[in-house]
């Protein structure tokens, strides 16, 4: 039994995507969920100038340095760490891999959207690089499912 005098604090947490362009995806997904990229050229600037990182690790990324294999995306009304960028609430990294996604996702996000802007948001998506894979309608509500520009599957209520 926890108590209110032992509770413990709620971790932290992030949603982590593989991606074979990590960047890309960061795009695609901060236009559909209206996140911002994070900015992280100042900390990779630091760790450039210590040597503690080398410029094979980086890329240009809207205009500024950019970890190569990470890139993450933010709620832009949540709390963020100036001095590097990092968002502390609702976020998104995309991680480099070097294969492709294969096989059914065992976890996607919903994007909840309501009924009377359901077929708006699907055609923003599709215009931003989504494909609808299906439509659902079932007794418990309808839904449109479809794929990231990496093929992650993904719905939209």
């Amino acid at each position: 039994m926890v108590t209110s005098s032992s509770r413990v604090e709620p971790l932290h947490w992030k949603v982590v995507v593989d991606a074979v362009d990590p960047h890309a995806q960061a795009d695609f997904w901060g236009a559909a969920l209206h996140y911002e990229p994070e900015d992280n050229s100042g900390l990779i600037e630091r760790l450039l100038s210590f040597g503690a990182l080398g410029g094979e690790a980086t890329v240009e990324y809207h205009g500024r340095p950019a970890f190569r294999d990470l890139v993450a995306v933010r709620h832009p009304d949540d709390p963020y760490d100036a001095e590097t960028g990092t968002g502390l609430g609702r976020r998104v990294l995309f991680q480099r891999v070097p294969e492709a996604k294969s096989g059914k996702n065992r976890l996607h996000l919903d994007l909840h959207a309501g009924p009377e802007r359901r077929a708006e948001e699907v055609a923003r998506l599709i215009g931003l690089g989504a494909t609808v894979l299906r439509e659902v309608s079932e007794p418990a509500g309808a839904w449109t499912v479809l794929a990231d520009p990496e093929g992650n599957e993904f719905c939209v209520q």
